[in-house]
């Protein structure tokens, strides 16, 4: 498990860099941005607070997949974040179900919803591209959780949370249809909004900016680049 000294300000992973607003070369970005080069940081490692709130989870959690037999919480969880004052858990994908049941039935820990599943596309980090994250309700203690976990573009596999939570199904679709996650064990992975026929996934950072046929209507985007200019 990655670690620093510092508990809310954190190191950060640069995962690559973004030129102009939206990422578009030449003509395409109309922004007026087209000089700014931005890094994409994403929070590095924290150390639980001693004695807090993150800490008691961190330390139920653990002693909880202890019990199990499972896997340690160093095997399970690849990276503990405190950003903003929120605890994220940086989940290996093939622990995710068991980190997610054990999360929801033991006494200790309770989080007995989901409030969804999304989707986020990092094309510049090697082997982690495809990111999902869960947020988790605990109604018993009144505290709330972060589950993140990613896959590559070569392998978009994550096992689904059906089972452990029911209601994550259209929205584990949905992250399915943006962002082609492929979600094992879904009992009906299908698109959700876009047309059962529509090519690629629109919420992914790769996927063209204009010129696609809106396929259910038969009409087409121009390209940025073709598109009325104000000057």
């Amino acid at each position: 498990m990655d670690t620093v000294d510092t508990v809310d300000t954190v190191d950060t992973d640069t995962v690559g860099v973004r030129h102009g607003m939206f990422g578009v070369r030449g003509s395409g970005d109309t922004s007026g941005f087209g000089g700014l080069v931005r890094p994409t940081d994403m929070p590095g490692g924290t150390r639980p607070p001693d004695g807090g709130d993150d800490d008691e989870l961190v330390t139920s959690l653990t002693a909880a997949l202890a019990s199990r037999g499972g896997p340690t919480f160093d095997d399970a969880v690849e990276k503990v974040v405190v950003h903003g004052g929120q605890l994220t858990l940086h989940i290996r994908r093939r622990h995710l179900p068991l980190v997610a049941l054990t999360l929801r039935d033991d006494p200790a820990l309770r989080f007995e919803m989901s409030l969804g599943a999304s989707g986020v596309h990092y094309p510049d980090a090697a082997g982690h591209e495809l990111h999902v994250v869960y947020p988790l309700q605990s109604i018993t203690h009144n505290r709330r959780l972060l589950l993140e976990v990613s896959a590559p573009d070569s392998d978009p596999h994550i096992p689904s949370l059906t089972r452990v939570y029911p209601t994550t199904d259209w929205h584990e679709r949905e992250t399915y249809d943006f962002f082609g996650v492929l979600f094992d064990g879904h009992p009906s992975l299908t698109r959700i909004q876009m047309p059962d026929d529509w090519e690629g996934h629109p919420q992914r950072k790769d996927y063209p900016l204009g010129g696609i046929p809106v396929q259910y209507k038969g009409a087409t985007i121009p390209p940025p680049d073709q598109r009325r200019a104000y000057s």
